[in-house]
């Protein structure tokens, strides 16, 4: 790969990449899963739901879903190996953006059809397989991408910058679902139609073909046969044997779980309290680009460590005073006090996507440099098997044992506990991953 993005309009574009697919993948964990088992919205229920009711066995969907999202996390794995040593004519990173693209809008329109229009068996395993094929194939797709980041960067400034936009972009879909997706539903349209609705979003992918220049030429190609293959094996191995990898993955582990019950859970903590979603939401969204800021300066001047429990602790805090919204607080001052606590967790959630961009292309980098065998993709795919177990766990199991036990008043609460123990693992952070973002201003300075 010839090409680095060196301009800013350039890094904003290719930034920019990921927003539609990452919706797609919004909808289908935060709604259409949740509108599989009626519940949770007071309401329109008939238009939250697929067909005026229950889809699925709610014991065996929860079961069958986190079965799906492990499988997911496993398979990508093997899908960074062949990715990494993918040899084509069009290189190699582009044609597995555009086929994991292909399966994954497919999938996702299979997972708006059931094969009954009651709740059978037949119809969770069904919804179980096509969530399975629809996860692979969006992690194939953006595992891929990511990759991408420490190829067509060179510089740990750039790629802080990248990581910046990619977590801006991330905030846009995140405040599109939140904020667009219960409108339209509140306007008579089925959960289904919506889902159509932001489908054409997902062209964005699309620009990386465009803007990623791996040699097609006949001497790019024999270059691009010649350069070594990493077995899997061998790539897995390398990517277990950085000890700042491993700690990494520990405290996303513990923090992903806390995140993806928030991102999940959420409009059914809401739901029965009377408050509008849409200001909250956009309470929690709307100031990242800002906080965003905040956790910079942080960073530069005392390093990734202290910027990362900053945002754990504050998004933590604001965690635990919603818990008060669940009829504690009077109804008259209900909306108000959860757009406070919306505002004080906005400072943490940007920071959590920006990270696991930003460490991964980092460490990725490094190895590179050293000499050791480039496995770009295999350090996002494994950081992609402890997500989506860690999702998979938050998401379908805990949220449904939730719903099921009359448990989601205490959703915030367990969610403030996963990020205060990320808060404590933090301390014991590597050096020279603690000091990241400080040690890059002081080499950048020389």
């Amino acid at each position: 790969m010839k090409t680095k993005l060196t301009s800013k309009k350039m890094l904003i574009l290719y930034g920019c990449s990921g927003l539609g697919v990452n919706m797609l993948g919004m909808i289908v964990g935060s709604y259409l899963c949740s509108a599989l088992l009626v519940g949770g919205f007071e309401d329109n229920v008939e238009n939250w739901t697929y067909l005026n009711k229950d889809l699925v066995i709610a014991a065996l969907w929860s079961t069958l879903a986190f079965i799906s999202k492990a499988i997911d996390g496993v398979i990508d794995i093997p899908l960074a190996s062949f990715t990494d040593n993918l040899r084509t004519k069009w290189g190699r990173r582009r044609p597995a953006i555009l086929g994991g693209l292909i399966v994954t809008v497919i999938a996702y329109l299979l997972f708006l059809v059931p094969l009954n229009s009651s709740a059978t068996v037949l119809n969770t395993i069904w919804f179980a397989v096509v969530l399975a094929v629809f996860y692979s194939a969006y992690t194939l797709t953006m595992l891929t991408y990511y990759a991408t980041f420490s190829e067509v960067i060179d510089n740990d400034k750039d790629r802080a910058f990248l990581s910046n936009v990619k977590s801006i972009c991330d905030v846009v879909y995140f405040s599109l679902s939140f904020a667009l997706v219960p409108v339209f539903v509140s306007l008579g349209f089925n959960i289904r139609i919506v889902a159509l609705l932001f489908l054409p979003l997902c062209l964005t992918m699309l620009i990386p073909l465009f803007m990623l220049k791996e040699n097609s030429t006949k001497e790019g190609t024999e270059g691009l046969q010649k350069r070594e293959k990493v077995p899997f094996f061998k790539s897995f191995a390398v990517s277990f044997k950085n000890p700042k990898y491993i700690y990494w993955l520990s405290i996303l582990f513990v923090m992903n779980i806390g995140l993806q019950l928030f991102l999940s859970g959420i409009n059914e903590f809401f739901s029965t309290t009377g408050v509008n979603m849409t200001f909250v939401m956009a309470s929690a969204f709307a100031p990242i680009p800002f906080t965003l800021q905040i956790y910079n300066a942080l960073v530069k001047k005392f390093g990734l460590k202290i910027g990362y429990q900053y945002s754990l602790a504050i998004f933590s805090f604001g965690m635990a005073l919603m818990f008060f919204c669940n009829g504690i607080i009077p109804e008259q001052y209900m909306t108000i006090f959860a757009i406070c606590c919306a505002l004080i967790v906005s400072f943490g959630i940007g920071t959590f996507f920006s990270v696991t961009y930003m460490i991964p292309s980092q460490l990725a980098s490094e190895a590179n440099l050293a000499g050791q065998p480039c496995a770009s993709s295999m350090y996002f795919a494994i950081q992609g098997l402890f997500e989506a177990i860690s999702a998979a766990f938050a998401s379908h199991v805990l949220l449904v044992f939730l719903k099921q036990n009359g448990g989601v008043p205490y959703l915030t609460c367990i969610v403030a506990v996963c990020c205060v123990a990320a808060f404590v693992l933090a301390f014991f952070m590597p050096k020279s991953m603690a000091q990241l973002g400080k040690r890059e201003k002081t080499v950048e300075n020389k």
